[in-house]
């Protein structure tokens, strides 16, 4: 058995010569060299949240479709800015006008109306106010959430808590590896990185009404992943 875990692991001549540059190129080419990949997570507080919010309104008219809806959507940025949110925070993400049909079976479709729908995606800085951010949208016309998602604003940290996680559990592997077919590890001769933060997917879409009550939201905690690949020499 530790024969064959040993022919499994160690791949002599294997690795291409774009490991290294120069004389360890080759030299990574050569070697008997142990291929793993690892990860590691951390977990953290989110202190933003994004949500892209709209209206969609009808009419008979493209003209007054239109026009209603530029009128709400007009309040509900108003209400926005009234919330504290900076421009910076709040982008147009979708603009449309459709007609709507009517269909009735062996019946050509009759024209009943038109639809328009305009989107904005908004960043909350604070997750204090994203209950009462989406109870004000909700007050002056919003009709349709597509989505929350929750995130940092310096992920950096967790990522690095999360990549020094990830570097261990490659050591920690790779040390075993070499115990069991008889090996040691000579050096590293490549280290790279994959992965990053995983963010709560994002809320389903529901329409709004507006609450007696402010709007709860919980954001939970998020997972930040980091995944490590890696190429050891091993010598005896």
């Amino acid at each position: 058995m530790k024969t064959a875990l040993a022919a499994a692991l160690l791949m002599l001549a294997a690795t291409t010569p774009a490991l290294a540059l120069g004389a360890d190129a080759d030299a990574a080419f050569h070697a008997t060299t142990l291929n793993l990949q690892a990860y590691g997570d951390a977990k953290a507080a989110p202190d933003m949240a994004s949500i892209t919010l709209g209206v969609t309104t009808q009419a008979p008219t493209a003209a007054e479709a239109m026009r209603l809806n530029a009128q709400r959507m007009t309040a509900i940025v108003a209400s926005l800015r009234g919330q504290g949110l900076e421009g910076r925070d709040i982008q147009t993400s979708n603009l449309s006008l459709g007609a709507q049909y009517v269909y009735v079976q062996n019946q050509p479709p009759k024209l009943s109306g038109y639809q328009a729908a305009n989107d904005v995606s908004v960043t909350v800085r604070d997750l204090t106010k994203l209950g009462p951010v989406i109870d004000a949208v909700s007050a002056a016309g919003a009709n349709q959430i597509n989505g929350i998602s929750f995130g940092l604003k310096d992920p950096l940290s967790a990522q690095d808590e999360a990549r020094r996680a990830a570097v261990k559990a490659l050591t920690a592997k790779a040390e075993l590896y070499a115990q069991a077919t008889g090996y040691r590890i000579v050096r590293l001769i490549n280290l790279s990185e994959g992965g990053g933060q995983q963010p709560m997917q994002p809320r389903p879409v529901f329409a709004m009404a507006k609450a007696a009550a402010p709007t709860p939201v919980e954001p939970g905690e998020l997972n930040l992943r980091i995944d490590v690949s890696a190429v050891y020499e091993l010598g005896k």
